[in-house]
């Protein structure tokens, strides 16, 4: 009991200066939670009145939240229509449907770019009038001056989606698909793509038992071998399981892309005799077509909500190219955020950037940085910049954290989590109607900690505000 006490008073008289309300307070101490470890910050958004105001402007670690800077500075350089190109382009002559010359992409790094697209691609050459290539199929990534890295190898897990590094050519999210397919009584495992950046090795056996637990999946490895990354599948698995699809960062995107387009060429009557080569867009090269993106604004929504790190890197680097020139780099990118945000006042030497995404130990900022971000983003976009971030309980990474409460479909949130950050940001509204703008970052071990503190400041604002 007595040291009970002793950490309540121990908590009041950190939490003594602070401008909180009695019910965080309560929430803090109840749940011996170290004030050190906090900072939150909790305004109106229209009025700006402050509602709780405790350790803003210490730096900590944002992880994910940083996509809320990344993302608002591309927003207001390029506009929410904005689309991203890529461009088809040609050497030497095409007469009666035949390209004497080679094809070549000159990729900007679009990073929504996938196998979806190919067959309107390939539709759009064709009506064109192309029929035959007897040169090359070209790429050209120089748009994107990156480290040559596949993984970031940011922790123990190099081939998971959230590791994959940016490429001026990016395809299916840099996944590399493997398809397991028993249903025939025999273990078939096979490339989605014919994709020479990556081994596939199957010791795969089928069962008849049902398709559930030991029996449902494969057991994969990736080993590398002379630098090559080699997938092992081995295991058993019943063939009444429906065909399975592992996704892992593995190659360079463009092996696949050339794979897809080549596969979509054949498919749709057009014959290729070259092969592909890496190389930059030669002078006097002619414009056959660009393929554009979606629109800026669902990219932002796609980067935000599900908190995609290629996304943000990707955005990362055509800002630095945008106001520093081609190609693009990291440093250009840091410079870029900073002046784009800097000019309106947010962002200042308070804040340390790395990569764009949050995936960083090195990335600093404080609250009262990303509230700052928050209240410019609303009050020159509202609803539209709202609609990039994810709605509790409805999607994104707090789809299922808020599913079940008070909160669901009134909090519109960036999450952020790293080994020793859990942190959230973006508006709540509350029992009035009102709109709260909360930015709450916790650092420490006990991120379930955080977590918690953070689900009962959102359901306290939405029911008694």
């Amino acid at each position: 009991m007595i040291r009970r006490l002793f950490f309540a008073f121990a908590l009041l008289g950190a939490l003594a200066s602070a401008t909180l309300p009695v019910a965080i307070d309560n929430f803090i101490v109840r749940d011996k939670i170290d004030p050190s470890r906090l900072s939150l910050l909790i305004t109106e958004t229209k009025s700006g009145r402050v509602v709780a105001d405790y350790r803003a402007d210490e730096s900590r670690p944002p992880a994910s939240v940083i996509k809320l800077a990344t993302t608002y500075a591309a927003l207001r350089t390029f506009g929410p229509q904005w689309r991203w190109p890529t461009d088809f382009l040609y050497t030497g002559r095409l007469r009666h449907g035949t390209l004497k010359g080679d094809l070549i992409v000159k990729a900007y790094g679009d990073p929504t770019f996938s196998s979806r697209d190919i067959p309107s691609i390939v539709a759009r050459l064709k009506r064109i009038g192309i029929r035959r290539i007897t040169g090359d199929l070209v790429i050209d990534r120089s748009f994107f001056a990156t480290d040559g890295r596949i993984s970031s190898g940011f922790d123990n897990h190099p081939y998971s989606e959230y590791n994959a590094m940016p490429d001026a050519l990016m395809f299916d999210d840099h996944l590399c698909r493997v398809i397991v397919d028993t249903s025939s009584g025999r273990a078939k495992a096979y490339k989605r793509f014919a994709d020479p950046g990556f081994r596939l090795i199957n010791r795969l056996e089928v069962t008849d038992k049902a398709c559930r637990g030991r029996y449902s999946w494969p057991r994969v490895r990736i080993v590398r071998e002379n630098g090559m990354p080699t997938v092992i599948l081995s295991g058993t698995v019943s063939k009444h399981c429906r065909p399975q699809k592992i996704d892992r960062v593995l190659s360079r995107p463009y092996h696949a892309f050339a794979s897809a387009l080549l596969e979509e060429l054949a498919r749709q009557g057009i014959d290729f005799d070259g092969t592909l080569r890496l190389g930059r867009v030669p002078k006097g090269a002619r414009e056959l077509m660009t393929h554009y993106s979606i629109p800026l604004i669902k990219i932002l929504a796609k980067t935000n909500k599900k908190s995609n790190n290629l996304y943000a890197r990707h955005i990362f680097l055509l800002l630095g190219a945008k106001l520093y020139g081609a190609p693009a780099t990291e440093a250009k990118g840091r410079k870029a955020v900073k002046k784009i945000l800097g000019d309106r006042g947010i962002l200042g030497s308070e804040t340390v950037l790395d990569n764009g995404c949050g995936l960083s130990r090195r990335t600093r900022t404080t609250v009262r940085a990303i509230h700052k971000l928050l209240q410019d983003a609303y009050r020159s976009y509202a609803w539209s910049w709202m609609g990039t971030l994810a709605i509790a309980g409805v999607d994104g990474t707090i789809r299922k954290r808020y599913r079940n409460t008070p909160v669901r479909k009134r909090a519109w949130m960036k999450t952020g989590t790293l080994n020793n950050a859990k942190n959230i940001a973006g508006y709540v509204k509350g029992r009035s109607g009102k709109l709260y703008t909360v930015v709450i970052f916790y650092n420490g071990q006990k991120r379930w900690l955080g977590a918690l503190l953070q689900n009962q400041i959102l359901e306290w604002i939405v029911k008694s505000k």
